[in-house]
Order: structure tokens, then C-alpha cells, then sequence
């Protein structure tokens, strides 16, 4: 169903927003994490449409009250979240997905951020306490501008990290704090060599 419905919708998307992914070769294969900054809504939905493989994306809870919405998300893999609390549920189907050998996206930001110079928000502890307590890589993304109509994007995707040596430890705060300083740094390095990489083609 996944991919009868992606290949339904890849066309228009793929017209309305044409976009280019840098580094697919970075993705490995099994579970890991995609750890991408947040522009827009239609982050998600461009990725998915344009990398072949089944992945789970987390997603507000908000986005799910319109039944026909949410059966396509589900389709789609997302992962419904309660963003006002602690969401037992969502943070267990998140280490199921990856136990499973499966691919999740997160956005570590929470939100989508815009910015001047596209830089990274605050970025939460959700990505590096999965990939510790499930011991899978985290591929760091960059998605240069936010998608528009008509626009030309292009999403990069750097090379795959791990956080072995937390693993096996108590996950405190100090911890995933030092976890999360991990994170930002290696999408930091993304976002900057995909900026020096588009200006000197300018």
C-alpha cells in the first residue's frame, strides 16, 4: 500500500517541488535515526516520496483529527506524538520501529525553525536517547530552503555517527545533555559544508 500510494503522489510532488538529495549513499542499511532540521510541513512528505525505502516519521497529534489525513499518515508511517507531555506510547513505538530494523525521521528541533541563515534551533534529546537505547546510527540532513512551489531545493545528507560511548550508561540529563551537544555539532558540520558547497557554485 506504502508504495502504490508513493507512487501515486511522487509526480505532482516531485513537479510542485522539485527537489535534489545529496548523499543517499550516506543512508545505511538496517534501523537508524534521520535527523533532519525543519523548514515546512512538506519536509516530510518530499523525503518520503523521494528515497524509496519505508520510513516512520514522528508527527503532532493535531495533524491526525481529520480521518482522511491521518489513514494516509499511518499509510505513510507516521508515528502519532502528544507534544504537551511525556508520550509513553509514541516513545515506545519509536524503539519498536528501530528494534525492527526499520528507518525513523526525526526533526530534533520539535518545531519547524526559519531562519536568515538556516540555522539549527534547540535541538531536543528524543534523537540521541533512541539511538542509544537502541544502539543504531544517526544520519545527520540539511534541507537548504524551505520547500516553495516551483523552487529548487536540495536536501544533504551527511555521514553516519553513532553515540557509543553512552551506551550502557544511566541516561541522565547530564548525559543526553552531552549526547545532544553530539548532535548538534555533527548536523552543525552538515548545514555548513551543504552552505560552503552552494556558494561556490554560485
Amino acid at each position: 500500500m506504502f508504495h502504490f500510494v508513493q507512487i501515486i503522489a511522487a509526480m505532482p510532488v516531485r513537479m510542485f517541488y522539485p527537489t535534489k538529495i545529496i548523499g543517499k549513499k550516506n543512508i545505511p542499511k538496517g534501523a537508524c535515526i534521520l535527523s533532519s532540521n525543519h523548514t515546512s510541513n512538506m519536509d516530510a512528505v518530499i523525503f518520503a516520496l523521494k528515497t524509496w525505502e519505508k520510513k516512520y516519521y514522528l508527527a503532532k497529534k493535531e495533524l491526525f483529527k481529520n480521518k482522511f489525513m491521518g489513514f494516509f499518515l499511518k499509510k505513510f508511517g507516521a508515528i502519532k506524538i502528544d507534544r504537551q507531555s511525556s508520550d509513553v506510547t509514541a516513545i515506545k513505538n519509536c524503539l519498536k520501529v528501530l528494534k525492527d530494523g526499520k528507518k525513523l525521521f526525526i526533526f530534533p528541533e520539535g518545531t519547524r525553525v526559519q531562519n536568515e541563515n538556516m540555522e539549527l534551533g534547540e535541538v531536543k534529546h528524543g534523537v540521541a536517547m533512541f539511538a542509544i537505547k537502541a544502539k543504531v546510527p544517526i544520519v545527520p540532513i540539511f534541507i537548504s530552503k524551505k520547500p516553495k512551489p516551483f523552487r529548487r531545493n536540495k536536501i544533504f545528507i551527511g555521514e553516519p555517527f553513532t553515540l557509543e560511548e553512552f551506551y550502557g550508561k544511566k541516561l541522565d540529563n547530564e548525559e543526553l545533555e552531552k549526547a545532544g551537544e553530539i548532535v548538534t555539532r555533527k548536523m552543525n558540520e552538515v548545514r555548513d559544508n551543504a552552505l560552503n558547497s552552494l556558494t561556490k557554485k554560485k
